[in-house]
């Protein structure tokens, strides 16, 4: 999250943060996040929280069985998600948002 802001603040580019962590994330938003990124995007899998989970709930995730674990824990979904202007990139990676931010 750090390096992502550091780089959207360099670029001049503004954004409205939402700290799903502690705030939240309606449904219907994370199911359109995992309708167009599928959920194997979207679920932080290598976080603790996940990963702490027993084994019978980390196993045969469906779509809805993700989307219902991130519900109930936010900080299962991979930081950051940014979204506007018909783009959603999941996670930071400079060289997407060289690609896709910039003017």
């Amino acid at each position: 999250m750090k390096k992502a802001r550091v780089w959207l603040e360099t670029h001049a580019i503004d954004v409205v943060f939402h700290d799903y962590k502690t705030a939240g994330i309606d449904r219907r938003t994370l199911e359109r996040w995992v309708a167009a990124k599928g959920w194997e995007t979207i679920l932080n899998r290598a976080g603790t929280t996940f990963r702490k989970l027993p084994e019978a709930d980390r196993l045969a995730l469906t779509p809805e069985r993700a989307v219902t674990l991130m519900l109930a824990q936010p900080s299962m979904i991979k930081r950051p998600v940014l979204e506007g202007d018909g783009t959603l990139i999941v996670g930071f990676r400079p060289e997407f948002y060289e690609t896709l931010l910039s003017a």
